[in-house]
């Protein structure tokens, strides 16, 4: 597989290993696979999640976003390579100690049907309770604090069966915010959401970074909603990176063809982020 930066080449952009700090997350030397598979899904010699950023991870289907999310999560394990939390191997922590650092929203959540929203919610808070114990006066503000942020108050005694698929994926948004975890990451968010509901979660997102400096890794389909809101964008072409950096460098209209196969047009000086104007698409 071939790209169009080699990111191991430049580090100007990225962190070195010296520069690492509570919530920096990166990958360095991954292959990834699924089971049954000769090749490699993923392959990256370096990928960072910088310190107190919000990063998109941006591409078309099958590029190996969700695949490398769910790999920095330590929910797939690589073939070779590592992943580093803190400096140190996420494969250094248990479950549990890993789930007080690194909180995951996955795209297949699943839970009975009958559970109540808050009590969901109050899932979010099992890292930090020992097994035998209750819930204790911090969880519950946790737990207060992810509900209104995520605006589920009206929601909270409603049993998950009884909802929309947007109000559903709230309702989980709401559960990993109350792990209050220092690094975030996010598959899909806004999957299911209306537009008013997309936009919410993206400024939710921002002002956990911005107010508690929480590290932010997500998945977006929407590559003007990336640029917007993100300070780095990871784009991805065919299971490698294909360039990495702040949004006015990477979406180019070079980008729009080699990686999403569309002729646009791209005023990378719009004062809200990149403006793309797609064309047409172009016949491979």
């Amino acid at each position: 597989m071939s790209t169009h930066a080699n990111l191991t080449e430049d580090d100007s952009d990225a962190p070195t290993t010296e520069d690492v700090t509570a919530s920096d997350l990166r990958g360095e030397d991954l292959e990834i696979s699924y089971p049954g598979m000769d090749d490699p899904v993923v392959e990256t010699e370096r990928v960072v999640v910088p310190a107190g950023e919000v990063t998109a991870l941006v591409g078309p289907n099958g590029s190996g976003k969700s695949t490398l999310l769910k790999t920095l999560a330590n929910q797939l394990e690589p073939d070779a390579g590592s992943v580093l939390v803190n400096g140190r191997d996420v494969c250094e922590r248990d479950s549990k100690q890993l789930a007080r650092e690194i909180g995951l929203l996955s795209q297949e959540n699943e839970a009975p049907s009958t559970l109540s929203v808050e009590d969901l919610v109050y899932h979010g808070r099992y890292p930090h309770r020992g097994f035998f114990e209750g819930t204790t006066p911090e969880d519950e503000e946790a737990v207060e604090r992810a509900i209104e942020q995520a605006g589920v108050d009206h929601l909270r005694d409603e049993p998950l069966d009884e909802l929309s698929g947007g109000q559903k994926q709230m309702a989980w948004i709401a559960m990993v915010l109350a792990q209050e975890t220092d690094v975030l990451l996010l598959d899909e968010p806004t999957t299911f959401l209306d537009l008013r509901h997309q936009l919410q979660v993206l400024e939710l997102v921002r002002e956990l970074n911005e107010n508690r400096d929480v590290t932010v890794a997500v998945v977006l389909h929407d590559l003007s909603q990336a640029a917007r809101f993100a300070d780095n964008l990871v784009a991805m072409k065919d299971g490698e990176l294909y360039d990495w950096g702040p949004p006015r460098k990477v979406v180019t209209e070079a980008l729009l063809e080699d990686v999403f196969g569309v002729a646009a047009s791209v005023d990378a000086e719009a004062p809200s982020g990149p403006h793309i104007q797609p064309h047409h698409p172009i016949e491979k």
